[in-house]
């Protein structure tokens, strides 16, 4: 099956939030998801990527580049939304996305990326086993804010 990867244009996030939504079990509404990008889309360290078959948006990725102060840590990664439509899946299509956040990844210079999965997708976390994470011995911890 043939995909092509780009970074995601404004006319990209009805396409994206859908996919989202369908995957991730979401309620993201468009208007939420256009001002969102509209706020934070001229950020070089904030990435959206699509996966394209036939004209169709069929896999999206979000890139988080995060440059710290830390000789470790250095800049990283984070990786979040990976998903791919379900009737695209086992094509391959996400190995080929993680392939095209690595190289982003390392056009920032990043020295680590880390990915961010809920429990719950286990067919995923194969995947992510399969080409090469690991699963870190830290928990992901979580508070909301009050508003």
């Amino acid at each position: 099956m043939e995909v092509t990867f780009r970074k995601m244009k404004r006319k990209d996030i009805p396409a994206v939030i859908t996919l989202c939504n369908e995957v991730f079990n979401e309620n993201t509404s468009l208007e939420y998801a256009n001002k969102t990008y509209k706020k934070h889309r001229k950020d070089p360290n904030q990435i959206y990527i699509v996966g394209i078959v036939d004209d169709k948006i069929v896999a999206h990725c979000k890139i988080s580049i995060i440059q710290t102060i830390y000789e470790k840590m250095n800049v990283y990664a984070i990786l979040n939304h990976v998903g791919v439509k379900e009737e695209y899946r086992r094509h391959g299509i996400a190995t080929k996305m993680l392939d095209t956040a690595f190289k982003i990844a390392k056009e920032h210079d990043c020295k680590t990326v880390e990915l961010w999965s809920n429990n719950v997708r286990t067919a995923a976390h194969a995947c992510y086993y399969n080409y090469g994470f690991k699963l870190d011995d830290a928990g992901f911890f979580s508070k909301s804010i009050d508003q």
